[in-house]
C-alpha cells in the first residue's frame, strides 16, 4: 500500500483554527489563498524572492510560498487580515496609509507584515547587516533609514514606493516606542 500524499491539518490563522486536508506539497500560500480564501497574502514570484507573500509565523516573518502548509501546523500564523485589532488599524498599516507607502498595493500586505516583524526585531536588539555595533550590550541600533532599508530588503516594490515605505516603517516604529517612554 502506497503512503498517503495528503494529511488533515489544523492551522491557527489570525487566532482562528482551520482544519483542512492538504496534499503534502501544498504551500502555506496556496492553502491561505486557494483553500481558505484569505487572499490578502499575494503570490508574486512563487520563489521566495519578492516578499509579496510574507506572513508572520510565531511572530517572525516568513515567505509563505516556500513554507509547506503541513509544516505550519501548530504554529501561530498571522496574515495581513489579522494584523489590525478589530476595526483599529495596526500602527504600520496606519503609517502606510498616512504616508502613501504603496502605489498599486500588490506588495503592500507583505510589506506590512514584514515591517511589523522588522520593528519587533529591532526593538529586541537584533542587528542587521548595516548595524555598526553588534554587541548585545550596545542595545538596539538607531532605526535609521539605512537600517530600515536593509531590514526590509527582502520585500520588493515594483512601483518604487520605497521612500514612502521607509518613512512609514520609521513612523510606526516611533509610535510603538511612545507608550514605553510614557510608562517609564
Amino acid at each position: 500500500m502506497a503512503p498517503s500524499t495528503s494529511s488533515a491539518i489544523t492551522l491557527n490563522i489570525n487566532g482562528e483554527k482551520f482544519t483542512l486536508t492538504v496534499d503534502h506539497r501544498t504551500t502555506l500560500l496556496d492553502a491561505l489563498r486557494e483553500r481558505l480564501d484569505l487572499t490578502g497574502t499575494k503570490k508574486g514570484c512563487d520563489q521566495g524572492q519578492c516578499g509579496a507573500c510574507t506572513v508572520l509565523l510565531d511572530g517572525r516573518r516568513a515567505v509563505s510560498c516556500l513554507q509547506l502548509a503541513v509544516a505550519a501546523e501548530g504554529r501561530e500564523i498571522t496574515t495581513i487580515e489579522g494584523v489590525a485589532e478589530g476595526e483599529r488599524l495596526h500602527p504600520v498599516q496606519q503609517a502606510f496609509l498616512d504616508l502613501d507607502g504603496f502605489q498599486c498595493g500588490y506588495c503592500t500586505p507583505g510589506q506590512i507584515c514584514s515591517a511589523v516583524a522588522v520593528i519587533q526585531e529591532h526593538a529586541a536588539g537584533w542587528p542587521s547587516a548595516v548595524t555598526d555595533d553588534v554587541r548585545p550590550e550596545a542595545g538596539p541600533p538607531p532605526l535609521t533609514d539605512d537600517e530600515i532599508r536593509e531590514r526590509m530588503s527582502g520585500n520588493l516594490c515594483r512601483c518604487g514606493a520605497y521612500v514612502s515605505i521607509v518613512q512609514a516603517v520609521a513612523r510606526a516604529a516611533a509610535s510603538e516606542e511612545q507608550p514605553k517612554e510614557a510608562a517609564a
